[in-house]
């Protein structure tokens, strides 16, 4: 079975058309806290839920819906008696799959299943060759096609960065095109208005068709808390378009430890689960039964300086509390960063940061990793060379997750038959049979013995990871689309630019 994974993985690296994009937990989830523990830290967020409450401003939609099903609105602020609002959520599902353009790119949320993205949201990319600057279309295009090539990728992402050349108003519709177009894996749609959301669940109804996506989720939603214990209207109207429409809300909390809720990772864990218990229970108040994902990003902070932490343990120990509290709430969890950092450069911070926090998130259990790849200077920049070092990581990780088969063949009985004590196993049957997929093989060229480092030019591993992504970019093949649905895409996009002056700000 290693094997055939193996083996498939390798070939999705120069076919993404016909990779698989489901990668399975074999190993068990690292559990921090318990019973007891757990308990209190969700009584917490019943006492938040309760005696705080949560404001749904510019939304009276949403207050109305939470009126109706019993909720205390007072102006407004939404109360909930201990225990509602996680009865709201019991509705979401537990596992769902959401559908790529290409049905070998389907994945699937909740259980055991792992799905790593991309970096989110940066205004400025950077690369060794041209330095750091605003986002562009083309850089926008090229990390896509990016995250279509890697078989470590198993979603195409969102605002990967933002096309900074395109009006504000408008970029939605270039990057809603550019993930259908260039990439045939699933994605995440505009959020920024609810127009813009509406534009992008029509886009991909182009696509895949209204009737497909009233029994399938084919696009997802970024839905932010305006934490503390805020939702703004952009938001929330955002959730309710997508809900409606069954497709997938992703709510996500972002709450600082001493600037966005109290400091500590208990608190912090406590505070995202009320924020998400509040966001899903809208979603399943619009369309009970909608895909949800309740996701967290959370970072502790420099208290001497004002600085996020993103390699902090205390972000980490959130990050593991959070997941069980997710997992009793029986949906898909978005526990963590991935992998990201305050760093300027892809440099030895840049990686430690990242690593650190990729292991708590996938030990944690996470189902969805965001900012798994690209992410420098906390969240500001992605870089081309650090999304292709990420890359690699992900691999990695994606390998350790397969846990260790100690079936027969595994054990190599027939080598040690083949060798004498003191002997070399490399020129074995069972080497022979296994070389090729028994270890995981990095994507980034080898640096080798010191002085053959030194004779190829002292090339660091950003240097080298220059050359990778430059490589991908030139061997990247377009998947195919039907004409029809082509020009249905390109009319749609005209004509809802010209119904809008351009907005730069």
């Amino acid at each position: 079975m290693s094997r055939r994974r193996g083996r498939n993985a390798r070939k999705a690296s120069s076919s993404p058309g016909e990779a698989t994009a489901r990668a399975i937990r074999r190993i068990p989830v690292y559990e921090l806290l318990d019973g007891d523990a757990l308990d209190r830290l969700e009584a917490q967020a019943d006492w938040i839920l309760s005696t705080i409450g949560i404001e749904f401003r510019d939304d009276p939609t949403a207050l109305s819906l939470f009126k109706e099903a019993g909720a205390h609105v007072e102006g407004t602020r939404v109360r909930f008696d201990p225990g509602h609002a996680r009865a709201l959520c019991a509705s979401a599902p537990s596992e769902f799959n959401l559908r790529g353009r290409n049905p070998a790119h389907t994945i699937t949320l909740g259980g055991d299943n792992v799905v790593l993205m991309p970096g989110y949201g940066s205004p400025f990319v950077t690369d060794l060759g041209q330095g750091r600057r605003y986002g562009t279309l083309s850089d926008f295009r090229n990390f896509v096609k990016l995250a279509y090539l890697s078989p470590y990728l198993h979603h195409s992402g969102g605002t990967v960065c933002e096309p900074c050349d395109i009006p504000v108003n408008k970029r939605h519709l270039d990057m809603v095109f550019t993930h259908l177009r260039y990439s045939t894996k699933p994605f995440m749609g505009g959020v920024t208005s609810p127009q813009r959301a509406a534009d992008s669940v029509e886009m991909a109804r182009l696509v895949f068709g209204e009737a497909f996506m009233r029994e399938n989720a084919v696009i997802q939603a970024n839905i932010n808390v305006n934490s503390p214990l805020v939702f703004d209207g952009v938001m929330s109207r955002a959730l309710r378009v997508y809900a409606a429409a069954n497709q997938c809300v992703a709510v996500s909390p972002a709450i600082f430890g001493g600037a966005m809720g109290p400091l500590g990772p208990a608190a912090t864990a406590a505070q995202t689960l009320a924020e998400g218990m509040a966001g899903i229970a809208l979603a399943q108040l619009v369309r009970p039964g909608c895909h949800c994902v309740l996701g967290s990003f959370h970072s502790a902070m420099n208290l001497r300086s004002g600085a996020l932490a993103f390699g902090a343990p205390e972000s980490h120990l959130a990050t593991l509390a959070f997941a069980q509290l997710g997992r009793r709430l029986n949906v898909p969890i978005r526990p963590g960063g991935g992998q990201i950092t305050a760093a300027n450069t892809p440099d030895a911070q840049a990686m430690q940061d990242s690593t650190s926090a990729m292991w708590a998130t996938l030990l944690a259990g996470a189902n969805q990793v965001w900012h798994a790849a690209g992410w420098l200077e906390g969240g500001l920049t992605m870089s081309y060379e650090k999304f292709v070092m990420d890359l690699d990581h992900c691999g990695m990780m994606l390998k350790l997750l397969r846990g260790i088969d100690t079936g027969d063949e595994s054990l190599g009985r027939d080598a040690y038959l083949d060798v004498p004590p003191g002997g070399n196993f490399l020129s074995t049957a069972h080497t022979l049979r296994h070389y090729a997929h028994a270890n995981y093989l990095s994507d980034l060229p080898e640096a080798g013995p010191y002085e053959t480092w030194v004779e190829n030019g002292r090339l660091t591993a950003a240097e080298r990871a220059t050359g990778r992504w430059q490589a991908m970019l030139a061997g990247y093949e377009m998947p195919g689309m039907d004409t029809g649905t082509l020009e249905a895409l390109h009319d749609y996009m005209a004509r809802r630019k010209s119904e809008m002056p351009d907005e730069w700000y």
